[in-house]
């Protein structure tokens, strides 16, 4: 079906005027998801269903809360920015949108019944608000990890992103069901002010929970509740993420033990500090990374290191505010800084780079291609060193001008290129 509405959809934006199109935009997302979810007879109403929303880690938890209600014993379906799952079935998410709209997220959740699934993950992004992809979700939780300066105009402002956040929120708050869990951070001021909401149950996380907090190279070490967490991810931010998963699991019944065990079993999230490693003697890691905050926590999570860091700036035509200051921030933690493309859209990638450089003091290497600029930072990289390559995690494609798609993969890139350098010495 949702192949039949895109279809149905392209031939209309041909025919239709986009003045017209404007004007009925809301009418025909609106009656859409409404239509969808009958056809699929309201599949969110006979499952479990956990949203998880903010500007980071959202990916992440959506794997750490995959793995730890699996572990409980519950059939789980995980609907993410990296991929689609039911139990053990698992296909990458190719769309580059975290939440499908025309109904494809309806599907999904009526093959997770058939498949015998009681729970399921959905990432819901602030984007999706705007299409009402969110709607007849009928959420019994929702974890929200934070909010940071991100889609400023997309949403006019930063009111105007927290706004749709919040909206998210209300869609717990509107459930149908009985039982409705919100978990949001208490460290930021905008999620701490969510915990005000009407629900059955709003629990806060915050950072002063984390005790014996312990971070290196390989992972991060905590205690919580005088319970011992052992997390395969580098990053504080992990261990976070970590609590934030605790928090809901547990208000749904999954004990400490039980969780404790899935984290220590979860030993990479892709795209998402993962480490490609075919021997060489030096850490690669690709990161998703695109929000000054990410970028800094990342950089800060190999502090004891020499880095070599290859970044872009994620959308072009978007978020031209953060450029310079993400280039301002490679500069300050790296010792080598390699400026690239990542999807320009239909902006000059050149000119994206440029405004990067606005925010430096020293001139970066500047390698259009990205593959050359990955190359690059490993003819750099010494023993010990790390490279850091961010901004595009699992995407799937590069996106160039007229919604072009160039086929890509990061990880994929960095471990021909490394298997290129060490084969020879071999």
């Amino acid at each position: 079906m949702y192949r039949v509405i895109t279809a149905i959809v392209f031939i209309l934006k041909k025919i239709i005027p986009e003045p017209v199109v404007v004007l009925f935009r809301p009418v025909y997302h609106g009656t859409l998801a409404l239509f969808m979810a009958g056809v699929y007879g309201f599949p969110a109403r006979k499952l479990t269903i956990i949203g998880i929303t903010g500007t980071k880690g959202k990916s992440t938890v959506a794997e750490m809360l995959f793995a730890t209600l699996r572990a409980a014993g519950y059939q789980t379906a995980l609907a993410s920015t990296i991929r689609f799952a039911i139990g053990e079935n698992s296909k990458p998410n190719l769309f580059k949108m975290t939440l499908q709209g025309r109904g494809f997220i309806q599907e999904f959740m009526k093959k997770a019944l058939k498949a015998g699934c009681t729970h399921m993950i959905v990432e819901i992004t602030s984007e999706s608000t705007l299409q009402f992809r969110h709607w007849f979700l009928e959420l019994d939780g929702l974890i929200v990890t934070n909010i940071q300066h991100e889609h400023i105009e997309r949403h006019g402002s930063f009111n105007g992103y927290v706004a749709a956040k919040r909206t998210i929120v209300r869609t717990l708050e509107k459930s149908s069901k009985k039982k409705r869990v919100l978990v949001a951070n208490e460290d930021v001021p905008e999620t701490n002010a969510f915990l005000r909401a009407k629900v059955s149950q709003a629990i806060g996380f915050s950072t002063n929970e984390l005790h014996n907090l312990k971070s290196n190279d390989d992972g991060v070490l905590f205690d919580y509740q005088q319970t011992h967490f052992t997390l395969h991810l580098p990053g504080v931010f992990n261990a976070e993420n970590a609590l934030a998963t605790i928090k809901l699991s547990e208000a749904f019944g999954v004990s400490l033990e039980t969780i404790a065990d899935a984290l220590s079993n979860l030993t990479h999230v892709p795209g998402r500090v993962e480490r490609v490693d075919v021997g060489q003697n030096f850490i690669t890691i690709v990161d998703y990374a695109h929000t000054p905050d990410s970028l800094k926590a990342l950089y800060g999570a190999f502090s004891t290191h020499r880095k070599i860091c290859v970044l872009g700036n994620t959308g072009g035509g978007r978020d031209v505010w953060k450029r310079p200051l993400m280039g301002k921030i490679a500069e300050e933690y790296c010792d080598e800084v390699i400026l690239t493309n990542e999807d320009p859209y239909d902006e000059d990638p050149r000119a994206i780079v440029d405004d990067m450089t606005k925010g430096m003091k020293i001139s970066p290497y500047i390698i259009m291609d990205r593959r050359k600029a990955i190359r690059k930072a490993f003819s750099l990289a010494k023993s010990g060193d790390v490279v850091l390559i961010t901004g595009k995690g699992t995407d799937p494609y590069i996106i160039e001008a007229h919604g072009k798609k160039v086929p890509w993969s990061d990880a994929t890139i960095a471990r021909t290129e490394l298997a290129a350098i060490i084969q020879p010495y071999e």
